[in-house]
């Protein structure tokens, strides 16, 4: 049975989802290319790795990103969701990267136990997936199945949204600079607020990827509510 966070992403939210990102996180380029920038001075530049993409579906951009900058790293891009897999693949096929890449519909703990990967990501997910126990049980699962030491990089909201009014309005402003008129924003707004809640704040963050059995993630990037870390397996 799927959950309701991936019954959200069907064809229709899939379709929209490339061009809704970009607004809605400012900076999103900026993210993944510096995502990718951490990965490499960790691994060390023209490094061969195996990098785990988790909740790849959608913009692809992290494989597309890195792909560019590591010709040697490979990837396995996993999600749930059959029409948000389907449109990352299609991006992945039009970059030339499709044979670096395997494809897996399914959930992170579907895949083997075996600490194979040297690096993994995991954007614009953990906010998506309701409570602290699936937070968390998600984390370990990508812990498990990383060589010691080996880096995560992980991005997403923080801060409870209504607790944040300024930044609400800010975000609301993103989507008017946009062209977005008042029914379509508050719309907008109403979907976020009764969205999964993300953690409530960076230290909450730092506080999941410990107990989780990460080192206590370095920040790298922030956009209103959105921050992007890297942390390493303990």
């Amino acid at each position: 049975m799927k959950h309701a966070h991936v019954e959200k992403f069907d064809p229709a939210r899939a379709a929209e989802f490339e061009a809704q990102s970009r607004i809605a996180l400012a900076g999103y380029e900026a993210c993944h290319e510096l995502a990718t920038c951490m990965l490499s001075a960790t691994l060390g530049a023209g490094s061969t790795a195996n990098v785990l993409i988790a909740g790849a579906g959608g913009t692809a951009n992290e494989i597309l990103v890195a792909g560019k900058l590591e010709p040697a790293w490979s990837f396995v891009a996993v999600d749930p969701s059959e029409p948000m897999l389907a449109l990352a693949m299609s991006r992945v096929a039009a970059a030339g990267l499709a044979h670096r890449t395997k494809q897996v519909l399914g959930e992170v703990g579907d895949l083997p136990r075996d600490r194979a990967f040297d690096a993994a990501t995991l954007i614009g997910v953990l906010h998506h997936i309701p409570g602290h126990t699936a937070k968390l049980d998600l984390l370990r699962d990508l812990a498990c199945r990383l060589k010691s030491n080996a880096p995560l990089i992980l991005a997403g909201n923080c801060l409870a949204y209504k607790s944040e009014p300024l930044l609400m309005a800010a975000w609301a402003n993103r989507w008017r600079m946009h062209g977005a008129g008042p029914q379509e924003i508050e719309a907008k707004l109403g979907k976020i607020l009764q969205g999964a809640e993300p953690l409530a704040s960076e230290e909450a963050v730092a506080e999941l990827v410990e107990e989780a059995g990460f080192t206590r993630p370095k920040r790298f990037f922030s956009s209103l509510f959105w921050g992007a870390w890297i942390t390493h397996v303990r």
